[in-house]
């Protein structure tokens, strides 16, 4: 195409053209003078030339590469590296595959656990390897099925879907959109569900011959129960600390000694000095001030609950037919109580009962409505007949329509009006909060501009100032739990930043200084060192005794006998069994040492009160045929073990035969840290 626009060689060429252009100085013209087309002839030529020569080909070839691969560098840089983070047989379980099923089970742990719940990275990283792991036994039960050649019908697919209870409507058909929201709950396709659903099935079709055919056998099942029954008589002692004698005073090297020998009791716990922000609807609605156009639209959108329709109080009888409906309305009209119309309701058929007080939306039937609102109080209606029968009505109450007008419910308004608002103001502000803090702005800046309920305090854990008062913090609740152990997991010298507090609030901090523990001065805390000292030698006086009683039984001697040598009560108590009952005196802490213990022995344990010590002195089997329904249950429960464990043996057989390999640089990207 370019050798037709230039001349040919042989033409003549024209003689050169001049144009000019004024100085704007002199006013005199200098030529401009066109290269003779010979000229450029030879230059084009060569052009040319140089584009069919190897050179330039190769050159051009660079080109259209270095182009292409700026366009697709992100697929380029890829090449020779694994985007699996797992292999099952060669089979690759791809990163975005992992990190989908990580979320759909962060999620539904979220969901179980309330919004109060806080998602820790420890906590994500192992629920992200766990999610790997099921992929891996996911693909090894669909390696195995195909191997079998199970499959799953299109229509049994279908069938359990529509079987399935959360997808069914109020009419008790399956609903596309209960279908369809829980898609979106979890984060689903519709494919995706149906491919882990069939899978599921085919899991069940695999394991399911495998589970097949388990029993409980009675050698073990009768023991178990036995053992379950068994109940114990035992001897109790109980030595409280309130009854160890006074220890000597103790000097104050002592108390010095014990204050030093036990800094955890008597230091200070970690305080942190930070500077708390707080944006909610309810920090910012005091800027909203709602005009009277909002208010008196707000008032129509809101008229219904400041309106109360008229309530009546209705008795009503039921007859089979007119004239005993007539019957029953005279007899009504001439005085006779409600207890005279049930009994004569009764007796020719009908029934009687009082609808209580309802509006007339509240009477479903209309001509029932239209005759009861029609009435005066007292008033009985002619009888009414519906596809229930003939009715008779009486009106006992009137209370009447009752309106609000806007005057009266003009504060009810405006904080609703501020309340609806504060809401999408806040949601504003929170990206305007965001943007002035990544722009350097200081948290008490932003604060400033954008109105957040700002704090600067010193506190512990659990929000308590170092004098030991509750910190007024703008938070409360669980909102304020999450702040303070965000305040705590931080380190000093982060950046502020907004986070969730709850559903409706958002925080962000400034931690300034971290005041560690330390050991609070022995003439600061002495009284509270006596009175540990104190309570630990009474602690000491009756673990010696108990211990005392151990050694005599263990001579041979009965714990009734040691214990009144030494002077303790003893208390028989039984029989009892293993599970903990309110009514049982045994302390808590020593039934399963007392199950645990021969007859001839004893046990202690260490109580709130004090210590405790007991004796098994008779053992009260149970005979398992003596109650067949429990045998059968714990017969059930022996099965269900068995075929658990069955499976598990199975499924851990299947994942050893299997190749599986880890890509463990990409397993920490499963879950975002």
């Amino acid at each position: 195409m370019l050798g037709s626009l230039l001349p040919d060689s042989n033409e003549n060429p024209s003689p050169p053209r001049y144009r000019g252009r004024p100085c704007l100085a002199t006013g005199r013209v200098f030529p401009m003078v066109r290269p003779p087309p010979s000229r450029r002839i030879t230059m084009l030529t060569a052009l040319r030339r140089l584009a069919g020569t190897w050179f330039a080909k190769a050159l051009f070839l660079l080109l259209i590469l270095s182009f292409g691969i700026w366009g697709i560098e992100d697929v380029v840089r890829r090449i020779g590296t694994d985007t699996a983070v797992a292999r099952v047989g060669g089979a690759p379980i791809e990163l975005t595959e992992a990190q989908q099923a990580a979320r759909r089970d962060m999620l539904r742990m979220q969901r179980q656990l309330g919004a109060g719940f806080e998602m820790n990275p420890a906590m994500a990283q192992a629920i992200g390897r766990q999610a790997v792991e099921q992929l891996i036994l996911d693909r090894v039960q669909r390696k195995e099925a195909a191997q079998l050649h199970i499959a799953v019908p299109e229509m049994a697919l279908r069938d359990y879907v529509f079987g399935i209870p959360a997808f069914r409507g109020a009419d008790g058909r399956f609903s596309r959109t209960l279908f369809d929201g829980f898609l979106r709950n979890n984060g689903l396709s519709e494919g995706e569900f149906l491919n882990l659903l069939r899978a599921d099935l085919q899991r069940q079709q695999l394991v399911g011959a495998v589970r097949a055919g388990a029993a409980g056998p009675d050698a073990l099942t009768k023991p178990l129960l036995a053992w379950e029954r068994e109940q114990r008589v035992a001897d109790l002692v109980r030595l409280p600390f309130a009854a160890a004698p006074e220890p000597a005073t103790p000097a104050e090297e002592q108390l010095r000694r014990f204050h030093e020998n036990n800094p955890d009791r008597f230091s200070s716990p970690e305080y942190r000095h930070y500077a708390l922000a707080v944006l909610s609807p309810e920090t910012v609605a005091a800027e909203i001030k709602p005009s009277d156009e909002d208010l008196h639209a707000a008032y129509e959108a809101h008229r219904g609950e400041f309106e109360t329709p008229e309530r009546r109080s209705i008795e009503q009888a039921l007859l089979p037919s007119r004239e005993q409906a007539a019957a029953i309305a005279e007899q009504w009209r001439g005085g006779a109580g409600f207890a005279a119309i049930e009994a004569a309701a009764q007796q020719a058929g009908g029934q009687a009962v009082s609808l209580g007080t309802t509006d007339r939306n509240g009477l479903p039937v209309q001509e029932l409505a239209q005759a009861a609102f029609a009435l005066p109080e007292n008033g009985i209606s002619a009888p009414v007949q519906t596809s229930f029968g003939w009715h008779v009505l009486k009106v006992t109450d009137i209370q009447p329509e009752q309106v609000r007008g806007f005057d009266a419910v003009r504060d009810e308004l405006s904080a609703m009006v501020r309340r609806e608002r504060a809401a999408d103001l806040a949601y504003e502000r929170a990206n305007q909060v965001e943007d002035a803090l990544a722009g350097g702005a200081t948290l008490a800046e932003a604060a400033q501009r954008f109105g957040l309920a700002l704090v600067d305090v010193t506190t512990d854990a659990s929000g308590r100032t170092q004098a030991g008062a509750r910190a007024e913090l703008p938070l409360n609740g669980a909102a304020e739990d999450i702040a303070l152990r965000a305040v705590f997991a931080a380190r000093q010298g982060d950046s502020p930043r907004l986070a969730e507090a709850g559903q409706t609030a958002l925080f962000s901090f400034d931690l300034k200084e971290v005041v560690p523990t330390a050991l609070r001065p022995f003439e600061q805390v002495e009284a509270q060192v006596r009175e540990a000292w104190t309570a630990d030698a009474r602690r000491r006086v009756q673990e010696e005794q108990a211990a005392a009683l151990l050694t005599a039984v263990k001579g041979g001697k009965p714990l009734a006998e040691a214990a009144r040598e030494a002077g303790f009560p003893v208390q028989r108590i039984g029989p009892f069994g293993r599970q903990p009952q309110p009514s049982t005196p045994l302390p808590a802490e020593l039934l399963r040492p007392v199950f645990d213990t021969p007859p001839d022995q004893a046990t202690m344990a260490g109580t709130p009160e004090g210590f405790a010590v007991a004796q098994p002195v008779q053992v009260v089997p149970f005979n398992p045929d003596s109650d067949p329904l429990a045998l059968g249950r714990v017969r059930d429960a022996v099965e269900q073990a068995m075929l658990n464990d069955l499976e598990g043996q199975y499924l851990d057989a299947l994942r050893a035969q299997a190749e599986i390999s880890y890509n463990e640089a990409l397993l920490g990207q499963v879950t975002p840290r």
